[in-house]
């Protein structure tokens, strides 16, 4: 029984992996390309740092700087100490792949948590969306201008709550009932009790704190909230 040839990336793709990084983000687009090709091409980058998204046939890829990856982590350990203090559970599965055939479109959030679905993934190391429920939050830090909006591609993999950072705002958007679109709300639906902009004032203290007491700070505001 012969064994598939691995994909063959398109010559202009191989380009961008292999030319020298700049600072920043830095985007590529292929037009055109059908879901078979491009579950190809997000199974042959995986561990690589990019970010893919893929919507009717146009596949999106940008590469992650530094702080990009900073911000991430930060949001990870705030994530985390909420769930902790608001007695939630969690389960983050980072970066990992979110897409819907039917719905032809994909992508790997920033990050992404099971908070109200986590029972139903306690177990599992991998996510089949054809069949689990989709994270209940997924993050989007979006430093580069030249990063598309991608809550489109959210809506149609059904995550019902997206974090956008842009170094500036802290936004919360809302699934609608009808799932076709997010609603910018001031509260949290993932943890009640939260509203973003408090969150905010955290995240920007990154500037003026070390990392550890930034989460201690936060650990003791948050813990204030869970009493109210």
């Amino acid at each position: 029984m012969s064994v598939a040839a691995p994909p063959r990336l398109p010559e202009a793709l191989t380009r961008f992996l292999n030319s020298s990084g700049h600072p920043g983000a830095q985007c590529f687009t292929l037009e055109g390309i059908d879901w078979e090709t491009y579950r190809q091409i997000s199974d042959e980058l995986t561990g690589r740092h990019l970010r893919v998204t893929y919507e009717d046939g146009r596949l999106d890829l940008m590469t992650i700087s530094g702080k990009h990856g900073n911000l991430c982590r930060l949001f990870v350990a705030l994530i985390r100490v909420l769930a902790e203090e608001l007695n939630l559970p969690l389960r983050c599965y980072g970066d990992m792949t979110c897409d819907k055939k039917k719905a032809l479109r994909g992508l790997e959030p920033d990050e992404c948590f099971y908070i109200q679905n986590e029972p139903a993934v306690r177990l599992k190391d991998d996510i089949d969306l054809t069949v689990d429920p989709p994270p209940d939050l997924a993050v989007e830090i979006e430093l580069s201008r030249a990063r598309r909006d991608r809550l489109s591609v959210y809506a149609g993999v059904g995550v019902p709550e997206v974090w956008r950072y842009n170094d500036k705002r802290l936004t919360c958007h809302v699934l609608s009932k009808d799932g076709k679109k997010y609603v910018e709300s001031n509260f949290s639906r993932a943890f009640p009790k939260l509203q973003l902009a408090d969150l905010q004032r955290f995240v920007e203290l990154r500037t003026q704190l070390d990392e550890t007491s930034l989460i201690r700070s936060f650990r003791e505001w948050a813990r204030e909230l869970a009493r109210q």
